[in-house]
């Protein structure tokens, strides 16, 4: 194979007291630039062998002595106590009680308490501050309803930073624990800017600084019991962004005062899944502004030191959305993303950076993120990466980065040889697809696919964090079906489809739970949104909907859209209404039964749909033709290979598009990618074991054999 193949594109992490091996791996892999990593250093001999260095920071972190020295410069937090009950006129709640001490601790200064909230959440209401007094960790409510439920909401200072406290509790690190400095603090923000100043200075060699992401980290509150550690997380929640100093500025920008409860939200938290309130949505943008503002200082510093700049898109990224209207202003020449999936790849590549970089799992580590062996007793890293690459292959073939990597400590992977050749092979196939992509883009579908959700573009191809952490929503398991489809899509918020969005594309899909941010709850209300649809899919669009997508109560259907779906849900008022009797059809694509739900009290509207599939007589999915548009309904989406083939075709059949204008392969487990430019047709092979196919082409029919996980790239 051509040599060019064997080189480049590739960040590999070295360690100190490693160097034969690093320089080896490196010339195995085709590495072009060596990295450290959290808790890795990298020797004279490792930075003077020729690569390129990048340099790992986490700005707000390991300042531990700043920190003891302004205490008052440490990260903060919103909390709520667990409700008690009062069985009198007088209670007592310790408001730290089921958090984990070492992660928070009260703040009770006179700057926090004037944000403390008390709330009988019995009858909802604000307990007057007369009525309670605050000592010594405890506090004590008076004229308390008995039998009503009672909590305290108070701000807390967050003493061990939240990713170098999850290797401590996992990975058994034993190293001093680190906190996190605020930027918002003057004296902090100084301190931050002065010593980035004297790291460029000490670090000649380094040829880019990969910041760790920013300032604050995604929200993940632990408790103080094992069997409930992780009380709480959410990746794109903006709750440890708060401090009083932060509020006071709100207040000042917006002309209205935030409170406790604006975060705490009656103890649920300002969830990402959940559709946000006003004071979510300015606060949002105040954080995203302030962080732009910073980041930017901190580019323009690194810069002035002939240095790059490269965020990694993980961590401590809050505020910084890649996809917000204050991104581009930064100035970053890279975005690195860590990825388990196909979606996140996707994410990564449409950032307007001019560097796209993906650092690959399994990250090496002795323990993965779910708690299973990976480099070490157990662990089969090889099969991982296998089972990672086969997510990330089929996103690469529709979209391009540049560079890929690995990250954590090298020497862990001595005892696996076979890892090794495994990652060698990987690296040579992201390089082969990457120059195709470089002569020109794969074909793709006659069919524009518009996510239409709450948030919009803000959330391009994610939810709220990686696969494993998001599976229960349906919307994500849609995402990743999409990130490997030759169709283009986009992300538009329900004001967008209101506003001339529709115009741009053929298919519409809402998925989601009734009333959270992704079926969309009360913006189901605008009468201007349910005309608009109507009309889009009555003059030929077609609008797929999954789970409870349109629903909202207050009307004469639940699902909104129902009259475009054909079947809709009962709540309860049509126990005693009669329901269409139906046969179920032949699809005119391939089913996957398997990748719905089962939904109970579904019913067709008006008799006209086609039932595709149904469960104990309910219907589960349903093909309605409305007008010169189709109206789909799908009770649940489960991605998997056979799903994702449904959902492909379903797509192509609504579009009248033939399997062989898009070089469809016979077999599910294959996908495929054609490059007009090169005249080179990809197909690989997502299966564990061998398979034999068809792909269907516009010169006839092709047989292809591939081994497991097979790649062919062919002319």
């Amino acid at each position: 194979m051509d040599q060019k193949y064997h080189q480049g594109g590739f960040t590999l992490p070295g360690e100190a007291g490693y160097e034969k091996l690093t320089l080896e791996l490196a010339k195995k892999w085709g590495a072009d630039v060596i990295r450290d990593s959290d808790g890795t250093k990298l020797s004279d001999e490792i930075v003077e062998a020729g690569y390129s260095i990048y340099s790992t920071i986490c700005i707000i972190r390991q300042h531990n002595a700043f920190a003891a020295r302004h205490p008052d410069s440490q990260q903060q937090s919103f909390l709520c106590s667990d409700p008690v009950v009062a069985t009198g006129d007088t209670l007592t709640i310790r408001p730290m009680d089921g958090y984990f001490d070492e992660q928070f601790e009260l703040n009770d200064t006179p700057d926090a308490m004037k944000y403390w909230q008390v709330y009988d959440r019995t009858a909802n209401v604000e307990v007057p501050r007369g009525q309670w007094t605050y000592e010594g960790g405890r506090v004590t409510i008076n004229g308390c309803e008995p039998w009503h439920e009672y909590t305290v909401s108070f701000l807390c200072w967050r003493i061990w930073e939240e990713i170098n406290m999850y290797n401590h509790t996992t990975n058994s690190w034993t190293s001093e624990h680190l906190r996190q400095l605020d930027p918002r603090h003057p004296e902090a923000w100084a301190y931050l800017q002065q010593w980035l100043e004297d790291w460029c200075v000490a670090n000649p060699a380094t040829n880019v600084v990969r910041l760790t992401s920013l300032f604050y980290n995604f929200v993940w509150i632990f408790g103080d019991s094992m069997r409930n550690r992780s009380r709480f997380v959410d990746w794109a929640s903006y709750d440890f962004t708060v401090s009083p100093a932060a509020l006071d500025a709100f207040e000042k920008a917006y002309g209205y005062a935030l409170t406790a409860e604006d975060f705490i939200n009656q103890g649920k938290l300002q969830v990402t899944h959940m559709p946000p309130t006003r004071a979510k949505r300015d606060y949002m943008a105040f954080i995203q502004a302030f962080v732009a503002e910073k980041a930017k200082a901190l580019v323009d510093i690194i810069h002035r030191h002939g240095k790059q700049a490269y965020v990694f898109y993980d961590d401590s990224w809050v505020g910084m959305e890649p996809y917000g209207k204050h991104f581009s202003s930064i100035g970053f020449d890279g975005l690195i993303k860590c990825v388990f999936s196909g979606y996140e790849c996707r994410l990564c590549a449409n950032v307007d950076v001019p560097t796209h970089e993906l650092r690959f799992h399994p990250y090496l580590f002795p323990t993965g993120l779910g708690g299973l062996p990976t480099f070490s007793e157990g662990g089969n890293p090889s099969r991982d990466a296998l089972q990672y690459w086969r997510h990330v292959r089929r996103a690469l073939l529709r979209q391009p980065v540049d560079r890929i990597g690995l990250g954590g400590y090298l020497s862990l992977t001595l005892p696996f040889p076979d890892f090794h050749d495994t990652i060698e092979n990987i690296a040579v196939e992201f390089r082969r697809i990457r120059e195709l992509h470089a002569h020109g883009a794969p074909l793709t579908a006659p069919v524009r696919v518009a996510v239409m959700h709450t948030w919009g573009s803000l959330r391009s191809w994610t939810l709220s964090g990686h696969f494993h952490e998001t599976y229960m929503h349906n919307l994500i398991h849609i995402n990743e079906a999409l990130s490997g489809l030759p169709v283009e899509v986009r992300y538009i918020s329900f004001e967008d489809a209101e506003n001339g969005a529709l115009d741009e594309v053929d298919v519409v899909i809402n998925a989601g739970r009734a009333g959270d941010a992704w079926s969309g709850g009360e913006a189901w209300k605008s009468d201007k949104l349910v005309a608009a649809l109507t009309k889009f899919v009555h003059e030929g669009g077609a609008f797929i909907g999954v789970g409870e997508p349109s629903a909202v109560e207050g009307y004469h259907t639940y699902f909104r859209m129902a009259n475009v779906l054909g079947i809709d849900k009962d709540t309860g008022a049509r126990v005693c209404h009669g329901k269409w009797a139906f046969d179920v059809a032949q699809a005119p694509f391939v089913l996957s039964a398997g990748a719905l739900a089962k939904v109970d009290h579904l019913y067709l509207t008006d008799g006209k749909a086609a039932v595709l599939h149904a469960q104990d007589g309910v219907p589960q999915m349903t093909l309605n033709r409305f007008g010169a548009g189709y109206g789909v309904y799908m009770s649940g989406f489960n991605v998997n290979a056979d799903s994702t083939r449904m959902l492909l075709e379903l797509l192509l059949y609504v579009r009248d598009v033939k399997p062989e204008d898009i070089y469809l392969s016979s077999h599910a487990q294959v996908e495929t990618a054609y490059y007009p430019a090169d005249g080179v047709l990809v197909v690989a092979n997502g299966a564990e074991e061998a398979v034999d196919c068809i792909v269907h082409t516009p010169e006839g029919d092709k047989a292809f054999h591939l081994e497991a996980m097979e790649t062919k790239i062919v002319k």
